[in-house]
């Protein structure tokens, strides 16, 4: 489908404006490639066969956010007064076919997803105002069999079993786990921690079982570490704890990304590579068919991209087994 007057030989599409926006969204290919789960490289030829059809550089690639010139700027004009219609006109469709009225219940078992939900709720309103929008009270052990009792209709969880029945897998992204220390610490010296590094200090986590923390569960369990523990439920009090010399936490770096910018506390790698979390979405074979749920994850996905540090966006084929850490 063509949406350009230039003539009849004109490359520009649809998947040409989107690119530019999500350019512009994301500030560099890397990222906008995420956006519209492609490759960088499919993306980099599609917008050098444009400018090549053009006879102009629509943007300049050694800018980071992307900059545009007079070009790229019509084309992004053009993109701002097309898409949403073409958005809405695509979800109209999706109401009269499939119906749109319904209610949204979201289970959490992740302390620090409220933060990041919040967004993308918001921006779910303004498209289904008529859908009943709901997280489920408290933090839930186990949010997927909340999914089985109809209690929510969807759930946010760290850990997904591939093979359990009538469970749609909605793969969200991935993350770094830090480990938080008092500025001046010794432990800031090396250039990662290990497992035996925690053992003589206090462990500051959220009150949750051992199994949905990763730090637990694949860093320190494996090595038969069990250092004493404390908990919180509230991310600002942890940080508290560990900026006193109360003791150390490990939490995602999207969550503590402005603490860590003002000095607060101090941040160390744990283990070579990292720590790496995910997130996923999950829901009901059958309610994952109706439109309203895959446009939530479509806005979880792109709202967590542009608006939280560090993340990457999981592939919707992402093979669901964690590497070591």
């Amino acid at each position: 489908m063509t949406v350009s007057h230039v003539s009849a030989q004109s490359p520009l599409e649809l998947r040409h404006l989107k690119t530019l926006l999500a350019l512009r969204e994301a500030g560099n290919l890397s990222r906008a490639a995420q956006l519209l789960n492609l490759t960088q490289s499919a993306l980099s030829h599609q917008l050098k066969g444009l400018e090549a059809h053009y006879g102009v550089t629509l943007f300049e690639r050694k800018a980071n956010p992307a900059s545009f010139g007079a070009a790229g700027q019509r084309l992004l004009r053009l993109a701002d007064a097309v898409l949403p219609l073409f958005d809405e006109a695509e979800r109209d469709v999706r109401r009269l076919v499939q119906g749109s009225a319904g209610q949204l219940r979201i289970a959490v078992e992740c302390h620090t997803c409220f933060d990041w939900l919040m967004p993308a709720m918001d921006a779910f309103r303004s498209r289904w105002p008529e859908v009943e929008l709901d997280i489920v009270s408290g933090f839930h052990a186990d949010p997927i069999g909340l999914l089985h009792q109809d209690r929510a209709e969807l759930a946010i969880v760290s850990e997904v079993d591939e093979d359990e029945a009538g469970v749609a897998v909605h793969p969200l992204f991935s993350f770094e786990i830090v480990a938080l220390l008092p500025k001046g610490h010794p432990l800031l010296a090396k250039p990662w921690l290990e497992a035996a590094d925690f053992a003589d200090h206090t462990l500051i986590t959220y009150p949750v079982p051992d199994e949905m923390l990763d730090l637990v569960r694949r860093v320190l369990q494996p090595a038969g570490i069990t250092p004493p523990r404390r908990t919180s439920e509230l991310t600002i009090a942890m940080l508290q704890l560990v900026a006193s010399g109360r003791g150390l936490a490990a939490l995602p770096l999207w969550a503590v990304e402005s603490y860590l910018a003002r000095g607060y506390v101090a941040r160390q790698r744990i283990g070579e590579p990292g720590l790496t979390g995910r997130l996923y979405a999950t829901s009901t074979t059958a309610m994952a068919e109706k439109p309203f749920i895959a446009d939530f994850v479509s806005i979880m996905r792109e709202t967590s991209l542009l608006n939280l540090p560090g993340v990457n966006l999981l592939p919707p084929a992402f093979h669901l087994a964690l590497p070591a850490p």
